[in-house]
Formats: structure tokens, sequence, C-alpha cells
């Protein structure tokens, strides 16, 4: 599974969400396949998005689309986000017996 790690400051946190959720049946159409959304306890206007996706093409050519561009703008993103792509190497998911 291919990973991409999204970190960036919002102008409105509130707002960015609004449209953060509104985006998603094109995330889902680009490949997208899950995501996790993180706020900073320090500063809730900065944002980290942990999204999965199909493929490592399908993840860098939606983030690199003007449409996410555009989006991200009217969002209220400020500034240019950090981006890393990532793969699975090991998952270890904990539970009470272990």
């Amino acid at each position: 599974m291919m990973h991409v790690l999204v970190r960036h400051k919002v102008s409105d946190f509130n707002r960015w969400k609004d449209a953060f959720d509104s985006h998603l049946s094109a995330r889902k159409r680009a490949g997208e396949t899950g995501f996790r959304l993180f706020q900073s306890v320090d500063d809730p206007r900065e944002v980290v998005l942990l999204l999965d996706w199909e493929s490592k093409e399908e993840a860098r050519k939606f983030m690199s689309s003007d449409e996410l561009r555009s989006a991200m703008e009217k969002a209220g993103v400020v500034g240019a986000p950090e981006v890393q792509y990532l793969e699975d190497v090991r998952s270890v998911y904990r539970s009470s017996a272990d």
C-alpha cells in the first residue's frame, strides 16, 4: 500500500475541514482508499494527513494536480504543504491480549 503524508497550515480549521470533506469523491476517484486526519495540540491550524492510495502513480498524479492546488487554495491552506510518499514496511496493531 502507498501512503502520502501531508503537513500544512490552514487559516481556519473548520473551513478547511468542510472543504476537505466535500472533496472526498474526487479523492476516491483518483485512487485514495482511506485517510487519517491529525491536528496539532499546540497549534490547531496545523493539519497532518496520512492518505492511503492504491498506487504511487495515482497518488503523485493527484497530489500534483491543478484541481487539488485550486481546492487547497479555496480551503485556506497557508503556504506550500510538506508532502512525503511512503510505503508500508511493517504494521503492528496491538490489542489488550498482547
